[in-house]
């Protein structure tokens, strides 16, 4: 019987790791994830936390954990958690000393700080900063000078692929000659190439990748793949955006549906949000914003607020806008235990020009913050005062 618990125990450890989502972060030490950094070619990502920390406890269970970041931090960094106040941590503490709580640091192999940034992020708000940090790290002067003398090996290509992308350079030339090249894509490095190439959902890696999907998941992870098909979307929904295309919206839309399709409808309604805000289309942005609350946002507090601090800076002078601004503002402030929600709410009366509902919401704030938050306080002194002036 304890035989039989015991494998019952081993395996759903084991099911539990297969279906780990999130951020994995690594184990070993500092110079174990240095040397794990150098061999792998990857930087290293460090959340810098306190135990105490209220935000850093937040971003761990409520952004590490989701599989948008794990897809893109599990796949270019190694990840790691270091508390900055234990004592066996001194010394990297020395070398890299914070003042606030949560601090995000990306690092080479060699321990040369790439960049950081302090205080807690949304998930969207962190991968940008992550692929910002990517971006920092241009390899493609290495590969360049081999490929233009004439260079097509496979591995050669990988890299040079995977540069590119992650400089922020275009990759589709290269990876086009690469397919026009190599009719044979069965190999493992050949699938890795298309996965890799494949980076805009208007494009014909992108397809080929959709068709071998069956192939390329075993290689790469079934999340880093719904991933590669939903941030090849989005950068088509970029370039629909660059060229006022709506076509070029529908048909990124459409490839993610098919390819994603629990993620199709929030796909869909933020990029409808960001081509209608784009173009200042008031009557569009505002039914997809509606949508986007109804199936994603729904009542939570701080995502309402940020819903609405983004409509109020796309269409500040828009009527129905700011109407619908004024509900959810409103829905927050009375349900969200934050003292901050009443201001964002006065600022959304300021822009109606109803300066007396302005005033009174922001004295509410101040009366919500209490001794304790002095931040609200100063915030609100400065609203008053603009208000006035």
């Amino acid at each position: 019987m304890k035989q039989f618990f015991a494998t019952l125990l081993f395996l759903l450890l084991g099911l539990q790791a297969a279906t780990a989502q999130g951020i994995e972060f690594y184990h070993g030490t500092w110079a174990e994830a240095q040397e794990k950094a150098k061999t792998e070619g990857k930087l290293i990502f460090v959340d810098a936390y306190a135990s105490w920390c209220g935000p850093c406890k937040r971003m761990s269970s409520t952004v590490f954990t989701q599989d948008k970041a794990g897809a893109f931090f599990n796949e270019n960094f190694i990840n790691l958690k270091i508390d900055m106040e234990k004592p066996e941590n001194a010394e990297f503490a020395g070398k890299y000393p914070v003042s606030a709580y949560p601090t995000l640091m990306f690092l080479d192999a060699t321990g040369k700080l790439v960049t950081k940034d302090v205080g807690a992020k949304e998930v969207e708000q962190l991968l940008d900063f992550a692929r910002k940090a990517v971006g920092k790290t241009d390899k493609t002067a290495d590969y360049e000078k081999a490929y233009s003398e004439g260079n097509r090996e496979p591995k050669l290509l990988y890299d040079y692929i995977k540069a590119l992308n992650q400089s922020g350079k275009s990759s589709l030339k290269v990876t086009n000659e690469f397919l026009n090249t190599q009719p044979d894509l069965s190999s493992e490095l050949n699938l890795r190439i298309v996965y890799e190439g494949a980076v805009e959902a208007d494009s014909r890696v992108y397809d080929i990748l959709v068709k071998n999907r069956d192939k390329i998941a075993p290689l790469v992870g079934e999340t880093n793949l719904k991933a590669r098909f939903e941030n090849a979307g989005k950068n088509t929904v970029k370039k629909a955006i660059q060229f006022k295309n709506e076509a070029l919206l529908d048909e990124a839309k459409a490839k993610v549906k098919a390819a994603v399709p629990e993620r199709a409808a929030a796909f869909g309604y933020d990029a409808d949000m960001k081509y209608y805000a784009s173009t200042q289309d008031a009557k569009k942005y505002l039914k997809a914003v509606q949508a986007y609350q109804k199936s994603e946002v729904k009542n939570d507090p701080p995502r309402l607020i940020e819903l609405v601090n983004t409509m109020t800076n796309v269409f500040p002078k828009d009527k129905d806008v700011l109407n619908q601004a004024e509900k959810w503002a409103d829905n927050a402030a009375e349900n969200g235990n934050n003292p901050s929600f009443y201001l964002t709410l006065a600022q959304v009366y300021k822009l109606q020009g109803d300066k007396n509902k302005a005033r009174a919401t922001a004295e509410k704030a101040r009366e919500k913050a209490g001794e304790k938050d002095g931040n609200v306080k100063s915030q609100v002194d400065y609203f008053l005062y603009k208000l006035e002036g």
